[in-house]
């Protein structure tokens, strides 16, 4: 082990004895008292050193014996400590690839703001690359999210969408201009190599056969698919138990979530019902609002595209990273101008098949039951 102090953490003395390490109150802590020696000897977990080193450095600057370790043991557990050289053979393999690891650096310093043990934050890049995750979609919002999954890392991004590009799906950070009148689903594959650290090799439109996904995100071009899902769309996700988030721009309003884990939390059967027991008119407006086809341009800005976009991303990176996600059963929505994000819960439908409002109590299954004054539009 060669121990570091996460670099990054800003490092400020609120007194001669006290240090606090951070600046926003998500992650700051402070830790005294701390003697002139051993503010002094942390200067030295640069992660240059191993452990019998430091222990020597230790003595030379007159801490005591066993100093050293147990100052070491008290950054660990407080989530201070990494460790330069930790995270397994897989982490050493991306150290290897030091112009790939350089793109990643960033998304690697936070990641060690969310995984206190040393090594950890290298060996979830590390595991990142490894994931398969599709968007299905290749808008304004799924091309962004599909490019940013693939710049934070995740190995294997696949986006699927029919038709060819047009002007008002070119976005920063998606499709670009020159692809415009190209096959949305040739432009995004492009993007996503052009985006992704080492440029992984090229994948067919067609890889696998859904078995290996970590994740579908449903991100269509048409928001009402991703406001009000339909139930027949997700069958075979929910059938062969495979993780998918909902993200779109309808209207002028952005919608992230839910993140679906079959048969654990709501689908979008579980929603359609919610919304009908609330307002019995729901399923004829929505028949008419699906009937035909759409020939107006949809009402989504750059500023709210984007924003969906990176907040679907973040969730679902927190979701392939192994961390609990906000949109777990949760709806996140936001209108212009006021972009103020809410959250509302979506609960599993004691009457949906998915069976997530199904828990297990003993030995006997009893139906889920939630206030409906709290369910989310």
């Amino acid at each position: 082990m060669h121990p570091i102090v996460k670099p990054a953490l800003r490092r400020g003395w609120r007194d001669l004895s006290t240090v606090q390490f951070g600046v926003a109150p998500a992650h700051a802590l402070v830790l005294g008292p701390m003697d002139t020696a051993t503010g002094s000897f942390l200067t030295l977990l640069d992660g240059t050193r191993g452990v019998p080193l430091l222990r020597e450095e230790g003595r030379r600057m007159g801490l005591p014996d066993g100093h050293v370790d147990r100052l070491l043991g008290e950054l660990s557990r407080a989530g201070l400590l990494d460790d330069s050289t930790g995270g397994g053979p897989a982490a050493d393999a991306l150290r290897g690839r030091g112009e790939t690891l350089d793109r990643l650096r960033g998304d690697v310093a936070s990641l060690s703001l969310q995984s206190p043990g040393p090594g950890d934050a290298i060996a979830k890049m590390a595991a990142r690359r490894t994931v398969r995750v599709r968007v299905q979609g290749a808008g304004r919002v799924g091309a962004v999210v599909a490019s940013l999954l693939a710049g934070a890392g995740v190995g294997r991004v696949e986006v699927r969408d029919g038709g060819q590009v047009r002007p008002w799906d070119v976005a920063p950070g998606g499709l670009p201009a020159e692809s415009i009148g190209e096959r949305r689903d040739t432009a995004a594959r492009r993007m996503v190599r052009q985006a992704a650290p080492g440029r992984p090799p090229r994948q067919s439109p067609a890889e696998g056969d859904g078995a290996d996904l970590s994740l579908v995100i449903i991100a269509p071009r048409d928001g009402l698919d991703a406001y009000a899902p339909a139930p027949s769309a997700a069958e075979e996700l929910l059938a062969s138990g495979t993780p998918h988030l909902y993200a779109g721009v309808i209207e002028g309003t952005g919608v992230v979530g839910p993140l679906v884990l079959p048969g654990t939390t709501a689908c979008a059967e579980c929603l359609f019902r919610q919304r009908a027991d609330r307002d019995p008119t729901w399923p004829r407006m929505l028949a008419q609002w699906r009937s035909g086809q759409s020939r107006h341009v949809p009402a989504c800005d750059l500023a709210l595209s984007t924003s969906v976009a990176g907040l679907a991303a973040g969730h679902a990176l927190t979701f392939l990273d192994g961390g609990p996600s906000a949109c777990s059963g949760v709806r996140h929505t936001a209108s212009v101008p006021g972009f103020e994000w809410l959250s509302s819960p979506i609960w599993p439908h004691p009457s949906c098949s998915c069976g997530a409002g199904v828990s297990v109590k003993g030995d006997r299954l009893t139906v889920a039951e939630k206030p409906h004054a709290t369910m989310a539009g």
